[in-house]
């Protein structure tokens, strides 16, 4: 599995679970996949994780959607570095 899958896995998993008490993890998951990706690939591969994640939050519960507008504003942040 590779960077990308193993970093949407667990924002998957953090986002289902719906605990704000995550957002660490969330972050961690993200730095993880931006410090093991090439340089020119990073953005592109937030963006696609960024696309993914919106698709899935239709059927979210509120507490769901908190952590993702968490991680959705933590791949902003970093797309503008």
């Amino acid at each position: 599995m590779g960077y990308i899958d193993t970093c949407l896995d667990r924002l998957r998993d953090l986002i289902s679970a719906g605990n704000t008490n995550d957002l660490r993890m969330a972050e961690d998951a993200i730095e993880e996949y931006w410090t093991a990706t090439p340089v020119r690939a990073r953005k592109n591969g937030l963006l696609y994780i960024q696309q993914i994640l919106h698709d899935e939050l239709r059927a979210a519960d509120p507490n769901s959607r908190e952590l993702a507008a968490f991680v959705d504003a933590y791949i902003e942040k970093k797309l503008t570095t």
